[in-house]
């Protein structure tokens, strides 16, 4: 899993912290975290982790797994196994995110990103608990774009969902509120865009003015004029960090 629009510099902190509560009874999750905590662990690097840990500002422990060598045992952790049902994916996601190190955590996002054309619209409650669970950009990202936005994408009654979670208390919800669409180029809902951007436009946390600019900046590379015209007829409201990364490529 690469880095989204990170923000390593960020004054805010990590969030909450791991999944409790019940998991459904899986043998593929069985089979999958068994693997994953025979091989992860024998890979690791005490010196790599101490420096992860420091990059994402303590949101959890490391075992110190480079990215491409952690995708390389992800795929030995794959390796013969079936593809999942809805049960299997919260099943896998749940007690992945339960453990404390961070790859695990990963690991449970490249999963869902893979499988999400697997879960129904009643995915969206595991999605928000995992949004909500150690919570940190390097995470959180990746489940509004892929995991989220896919639900929303596959079954659009859900997007009055995203309409509860922009005014959520919580800043990550409404962060994945206003990313949710980063993928969806000409189906966005410029209108539903526009309105989460305005309603969290007076936030002074540094996550939610870079999600405002990000998403509108993503929506650019499709609509630049309307995205142009949008920031110059509220560019009072917004931060000069907003204003910026959403004109960033205009």
């Amino acid at each position: 899993m690469s880095a989204p629009d990170a923000a390593p510099d960020a004054a805010s902190g990590p969030g909450a912290g791991p999944v409790r509560g019940d998991v459904p009874d899986s043998e593929l999750a069985d089979v999958l975290v068994a693997r994953l905590t025979t091989l992860y662990p024998a890979a690791g690097n005490p010196f790599r982790a101490q420096e992860m840990v420091a990059y994402m500002k303590g949101a959890a422990p490391f075992l110190g797994i480079r990215a491409p060598e952690r995708r390389a045992l992800s795929r030995a952790v794959l390796d013969g196994t079936p593809r999942p049902g809805e049960g299997d994916c919260e099943a896998v996601a749940l007690r992945c995110f339960a453990l404390p190190e961070r790859e695990y955590h990963y690991f449970a996002v490249d999963y869902l990103r893979r499988h999400v054309k697997r879960c129904s619209s009643g995915f969206l409650p595991v999605a928000r608990r995992l949004v909500t669970t150690v919570s940190w950009w390097d995470t959180v990202d990746h489940l509004a774009a892929h995991v989220v936005g896919g639900l929303v994408a596959a079954d659009p009654a859900l997007a009055g969902e995203m309409d509860a979670w922009i005014d959520d208390e919580d800043l990550w919800i409404a962060r994945a509120a206003l990313l949710h669409q980063l993928r969806f180029k000409g189906d966005t809902d410029a209108d539903r865009l526009f309105s989460y951007c305005l309603r969290r436009a007076a936030d002074t946390d540094f996550f939610l003015r870079k999600a405002i600019g990000w998403s509108l900046r993503e929506y650019a590379r499709t609509a630049p004029g309307e995205v142009r015209a949008f920031v110059a007829a509220n560019r009072s409201l917004f931060s000069p960090l907003s204003v910026r990364e959403a004109l960033k490529h205009l």
